[in-house]
């Protein structure tokens, strides 16, 4: 383990207790932490300026803002991730220097960022004590890891055996396996990044819970989010910063959603989705699929997208939404009929179907839609590669100009062109993944969670750019985990249960209640 310096090292009180590996980590009650005068630029852009902030010991406070705010990058600064350029961090009234993660672990500081760092094909139990093994002389006491695991997964209401390898458990409970690390780590303060992003609400609840055991245990949280409504449930306090710089610190109890988002965007948003405006009755079909079938993920789907409308799916998770849209873009072999414009097609690829016009914005941009440590500017163009080459020579003044002008029609802030995609924020890194797609113009968009993972402006931004592509004529078949998006966005809304097709409705039709009530086979 890296050695902070010899004035620099964790000074543990009486109260102080053994921890992992045998270091000591400074007292039980949370850590109180302070940030001064933090800066951090990436190239010319600009991530945080000036920050200068507190976290109270044993409360809940939250950072929130737009995408590309700074709010997630002052907290990996905080956990040891990333370097600050200037500025200082003090853990309990002691200035600290994080070289690294490990480092930050001697202050008792962790964080759980939306990447989960678990190793996939270790167990539970090894990911838990990875690092911080129990044992004597060398040689792990894994009676006693158990013993441990066991009382910690109690504590986290974590079901999943100790055995069991993490790349098979669902992401709730791979977030469960992260706790527990910083649990057994002994750790006093904890910066969770976006942590109900993947889950669902029954799941994101759940998680909500065991942050408010961690509080009431003693444990400092620096909660980063842009679900709102979490915020003002959960936390103490809440910080709004804006471009990098810090806007205002209350009581969250002293703050509402629109208060907050006021602050975050210098304005308020009062219209969350654009205006509908419905295709004309005889406007062109685009889509097609006539009794398509991939047991046990789906059965007998039949429906239609016409050039102009937004379709939204309906459904919880588990119901089949996303392997209806991955079998029409051809990820995933299935049975059935899929008509493109008037004429049947065989979507044997994504390939294929790229050619033919189609386009899917898959629910995970990370793992599915960007090359996360490839330039901007190679995500922008990989599905339309020939566009900005000749003869198989690439021509990058032809890929700048290209790049360049479909950033600007998403209205992403990206800076340069040559910086790795994983360096922007939330809601660029999805505009990317959107632009790609219109490099070339499609006929049909599957956009799959289009807004999942970015906050309140971004999400406006992003509903904006699917109203202008319908306006356009193009066809959009929308899922959404958020009803109220489907609702906001769908001209029709088919609703989708165990894989089958259980209503279809449109205009007045599609209200919440009764699609709820189809989703949840009340009906």
């Amino acid at each position: 383990m890296s050695d902070p310096g010899p004035d620099r090292r964790p000074r543990p009180d009486p109260a102080g207790t053994p921890g992992p590996g045998g270091s000591t980590v400074v007292g039980r009650a949370g850590a109180a932490c302070a940030v001064r005068g933090i800066d951090k630029r990436y190239g010319a852009a600009i991530a945080l300026q000036g920050v200068s902030l507190e976290f109270a010991a044993g409360e809940i406070h939250a950072l929130v803002g737009e995408n590309g705010a700074g709010k997630s990058t002052l907290g990996k600064i905080i956990a040891g991730a990333v370097a600050p350029d200037a500025g200082e961090i003090l853990v309990d009234g002691e200035p600290v220097s994080h070289r690294s993660p490990r480092d930050a672990i001697r202050y008792g500081i962790g964080i759980i960022e939306q990447e989960f760092a678990l190793a996939p094909d270790l167990s539970v139990l090894d990911n838990v004590f990875l690092g911080v093994e129990l044992g004597r002389r060398g040689l792990v006491d894994r009676a006693q890891q158990r013993e441990r695991f066991a009382e910690l997964a109690e504590r986290v209401g974590f079901r999943p055996r100790p055995s069991a390898v993490v790349r098979t458990l669902r992401t709730a409970d791979q977030q469960k396996v992260e706790i527990l690390r910083q649990l057994v780590r002994d750790t006093r303060l904890i910066v969770m990044d976006e942590p109900t992003a993947a889950l669902t609400r029954d799941e994101a609840d759940r998680l909500l819970e065991i942050t408010r055991e961690l509080r009431d245990d003693g444990v400092t949280v620096i909660y980063v989010s842009h679900i709102l409504g979490d915020v003002l449930a959960l936390c103490d306090t809440v910080t709004v910063l804006k471009d990098g710089r810090h806007v205002k610190t209350a009581p969250a109890s002293e703050e509402t959603s629109d208060s907050l988002v006021t602050a975050m965007l210098g304005r308020s948003l009062d219209v969350a989705f654009p205006t509908p405006v419905a295709p004309p009755a005889d406007a062109p079909v685009v889509l097609a699929v006539r009794g398509l079938s991939r047991p046990p993920a789906f059965q007998d789907i039949s429906f239609e997208v016409r050039a102009g409308e937004i379709v939204g799916l309906a459904g919880l998770v588990g119901s089949g939404r996303t392997e209806i849209a991955r079998a029409i873009f051809g990820a995933d072999p299935c049975e059935g009929t899929i008509e493109l414009d008037g004429r049947a097609v065989r979507t044997r690829s994504p390939r294929s179907s790229i050619r033919r016009g189609m386009a899917l914005l898959p629910e995970s941009r990370k793992d599915q839609g960007l090359v996360m440590v490839r330039p901007l500017n190679e995500n922008v163009t990989m599905a339309h590669v020939g566009t900005v080459s000749r003869r198989g020579v690439l021509q990058r003044r032809r890929e700048q100009q290209v790049v360049g002008d479909t950033l600007k029609s998403v209205d992403a802030r990206t800076g340069s062109q040559s910086l790795p995609v994983s360096s922007l924020s939330g809601g660029n890194q999805q505009k990317a993944a959107l632009a790609k797609w219109l490099v070339k113009t499609p006929r049909l968009l599957l956009a799959d969670e289009p807004t999942r993972g970015i906050d309140v402006g971004a999400k406006r931004a992003i509903y904006d750019l699917i109203h202008g592509l319908a306006a356009d004529g193009l066809g959009v078949l929308l899922i959404s985990s958020e009803l109220g998006e489907v609702l906001g966005l769908a001209h029709r809304v088919i609703a989708v249960r165990a894989g089958r097709i259980v209503g279809e409705y449109a205009g007045d039709q599609a209200d919440e209640e009764t699609v709820m009530r189809a989703v949840f086979g009340s009906v």
